[in-house]
């Protein structure tokens, strides 16, 4: 069984790697070890944690915090921004892509396609990011247009807007495509807008997490920092 954002039992779609949040590092235990001196005070407080240490994967602010109390900070903060990717072929970048909006605080992670995904490359992330299964485009589009959110592709297509210079709407949802095809025809004809990010060397194309990592650094800069771009198309 699988355990989402909220800490609830869902149906199974793990992948069986190791639990990448309690690994070490060229021999040396990330984290920290048990609570020196008095217990602090405060519900939040994980008293398990505290007497054994906390070798998770978390932000030094989340250390010895309860796993439902980390969840229901991060919930009273996240951006409105959505990330999905279509997954038809067990995409080996969707972890990394569920890592990259955790960093970013994004709403909810949407898996448009196949359920089963590898988490690997989440490094146990999904355990504070809400992910959301659609088996088909139309249900992630009636979805998304339910939810009053723009749908935002990113890849290169000959009608493709330079990221660079384009005016990211607030509440969208920016969707990515697996490794090699990229978007399906389907996302494409139903996006708003798709968007290309600049290239510069002799590959034609990028890594579909560092894509991912790319645009929604962008709606940060836009949102939380305020810095305007270039135009908006209709």
């Amino acid at each position: 069984m699988e355990t989402n954002a909220t800490g609830a039992l869902t149906e199974a779609a793990v992948e069986p790697v190791q639990d990448d949040e309690h690994r070490e590092h060229h021999g040396h235990q990330v984290g920290v070890g048990p609570w020196e001196g008095a217990a602090p005070a405060g519900d939040h407080w994980d008293p398990e944690l505290l007497a054994k240490g906390d070798r998770r994967n978390v932000t030094d602010q989340y250390r010895y915090w309860k796993h439902e109390a980390i969840v229901a900070d991060l919930d009273a903060r996240r951006h409105n921004f959505h990330v999905a990717i279509e997954n038809w072929q067990h995409d080996l970048n969707i972890g990394s892509v569920v890592r990259c909006a955790n960093a970013f605080l994004a709403k909810e992670v949407h898996i448009v396609g196949r359920r089963r995904w590898n988490r690997r490359g989440a490094m146990v992330t999904d355990r504070y990011q809400h992910v959301r299964h659609h088996p088909t485009v139309e249900d992630f589009v009636a979805w998304a247009q339910g939810e009053g959110l723009r749908i935002i592709g990113i890849d290169n297509f000959p009608d493709s807007v330079p990221l660079e210079t384009y005016d990211l709407p607030e509440n969208c949802v920016l969707v990515f495509g697996q490794e090699g095809p990229g978007l399906t025809p389907e996302v494409h004809q139903a996006a708003d807008a798709t968007l290309s990010i600049a290239q510069f060397g002799s590959t034609r194309s990028i890594n579909a997490s560092a894509a991912a990592a790319i645009a929604m650094h962008a709606w940060i800069r836009r949102h939380v920092f305020g810095q305007a771009v270039g135009h908006r198309l209709g």
